[in-house]
Formats: structure tokens, sequence, C-alpha cells
């Protein structure tokens, strides 16, 4: 009998199958020029994924660590929001579909599904690499432009990563606006950097001024107590790396970290984690050092020792962008 794959694993096999149709060294060339060009400072008007081969490299390249980015992202929220599920889901900007992969990972089952996004190989490449999931080969890809003008219909979920840093700010503005009119939830992410996570923080406003109540990260909906300037909110997620990823960065292991920052938010009530572990937790002997964000607005060190039982042997469990404390701890 054969078992079907989980959407990491046909993800992965359908990425494998279009990579071998491509000649090594272009892909690796096509790569280099992409990580180069694409995320950040290219307007929408003007896609850099010119052709096929540009969408292959990128994709088998990208969109294994946007997909588990965006994974880690929805599994927070979904922690929050328990027993919802979307009935519709809108990508904006989402290009070959890494988003429509993971909230098909997150929740199971079909839904209407429409990814958004100007480059046409992108959507083409996307929605062959769809036909590989049975809960997105009725997924619609549909070229439009992310901007000022953008129009999407009502749906449950609107998810945005990586898409805010190719905008100008009035068009971030517009974009993130559009999905709170739109959507009952709205999920943004971006590269875990000083830059991505201003640009979080700005959808973040937006999205509380519009009325929603903010799910993850943040154990609340005031203002995130990071001092601006001085240090910024991110998380970590573990990607497997493909031979093209090793034959790129001349690397040999069988992985790598995708930092990225992000803000899930609802129109509808919601539970957010007491806390969120905002570091990486520092193991000691015989206690563990949890840096926090707490609903007070502020973050804290907690130091969890063996005298605190079974809530140290959670604390050893914890990991980078975990609710604290687990739920029965």
């Amino acid at each position: 009998m054969n078992v079907p794959l989980s959407p990491d694993d046909s993800l992965r096999t359908a990425l494998a199958g279009l990579v071998d149709g491509l000649p090594p060294k272009v892909a690796a060339q096509a790569v280099e020029r992409l990580i180069t060009n694409y995320r950040g400072r290219t307007p929408t008007d003007a896609p850099v994924l010119r052709d096929r081969s540009d969408v292959v490299a990128y994709a088998a390249y990208r969109m294994p660590a946007t997909y588990e980015a965006v994974c880690s992202a929805l599994e927070a929220f979904a922690a929050a929001v328990p027993g919802w599920v979307p009935g519709g889901h809108v990508d904006i900007g989402g290009g070959t579909g890494a988003a429509t992969w993971a909230v098909s990972a997150t929740w199971e089952g079909e839904r209407a599904v429409t990814v958004l996004d100007w480059a046409e190989p992108a959507l083409a490449l996307g929605r062959e690499i769809a036909a590989a999931n049975p809960e997105l080969k009725a997924a619609e890809w549909r070229r439009s432009r992310i901007g000022a003008a953008l129009t999407i219909e009502s749906t449950d979920l609107v998810t945005i990563s990586y898409v805010l840093g190719e905008l100008t700010e009035g068009d971030r503005a517009a974009v993130v606006d559009a999905a709170a009119a739109s959507g009952q939830a709205v999920v943004v992410v971006e590269p875990g950097t000083p830059d991505g996570y201003a640009r979080v923080i700005e959808a973040r406003d937006r999205l509380i001024h519009a009325g929603f109540h903010i799910a993850a990260p943040c154990p609340h909906s005031a203002t995130c107590p990071i001092v601006p300037g001085e240090d910024w909110c991110h998380f970590s997620a573990r990607v497997s790396r493909s031979s093209l990823h090793r034959q790129v960065k001349g690397g040999s292991l069988p992985y790598e970290d995708e930092k990225f920052s992000y803000v899930a938010a609802a129109r509808f009530p919601v539970t957010p984690a007491p806390a969120r572990v905002v570091r990486r937790p520092q193991i000691r002997k015989g206690q563990v050092l949890l840096d926090l964000c707490e609903t007070e607005e502020h973050l804290r060190r907690e130091t969890v020792t063996k005298r605190h039982g079974p809530l140290y042997r959670a604390a050893r469990n914890a990991d980078w962008g975990d609710a604290w404390p687990p739920a029965g701890a």
C-alpha cells in the first residue's frame, strides 16, 4: 500500500525533480545572481525571475527555507487559535507558493487558495509544483501587481512572506492594509534581520490599528519592549540543505538555520502564549537561562534550576521561539 507523502516530503521531492533537469553550473550561477538581487532591492514592476531557469534555481534554493520559516510562524499562530481552521487562503507575493504548502502542512484539508504575484514564470512553476499536493491542485495562481492598487477578495487567512522588503514604504502600508481589510487573520514573515524586523513591527502596528489582536510571537498587543536600534526580535528554523545548497555555498552540513521575524494576528479572540522564548536557551550545569518576552510588556531572564523539577526538564527541552511555560508544565 502506498503511504501518502507529507507536504514536506512532497515539496522536497518535487523540487529535487526540477533541479535534476537543470545543469548544475546554470543553477549555481542563477542562484548566485538571484540571491544578490532578488530580495529587497527590486521594484515589483521589474521581476528578477526572468525565465524558467531562474525560477527553478530560486525555488530549489529559497523555497525550502521560506516554507520552514512560514511553518514555524503558522505553528505558533495555530497554538494561539486552537480549533480554528482557515476555509480560504490568499498568499500575497507568493511566487512559487511556499506559504501555501506551509498552510497545507499546518491545517489539513482542501480550501480555496489564491496566490498573487507579479512574476508569471514563478506562478507557472508554483502551479506545476502544486500538482504534487492534492490539497493545492485547485489553487488559483493569479498575476497581480503587489502594491497600492492591490485588491483582495475576502478570505480567512492572508499570508505575506518575504515580500515587504521588495516594496516602497507606501506600497508596504497599502499591502498590509489590504490584507487587514480582507482577511480574518494575517501572518507576515520577513528575514530575521534588523530591517526585516522593522518591517514586521510596521505591519504589526498597522494590524493593531485595524483592530487585530496579536496572536504570536508576542504575548500581548501592546508596544514591543525591544528598543529600536538596540536589538531585534527574530527566530530560527532548521532547513535541510539540498545538493544545490551545498554546491552554491560550498558547505558540507546537511542543514542550515533560516533566521526570520514574523507577526501573526486575527480579528477574532486569540490566546497568545503567556511568554515567548526570544533567544536560544542557555543550558548550564544544573540550570537553564531563558530570555522571555512577557505579557507585562517587558523582557525578562528567568533562571530555571533542578529545584523546579518538571519545569527544569521542560526548560532543558525548550527551544528558541517556544511558548513558555509549556502546557501542563
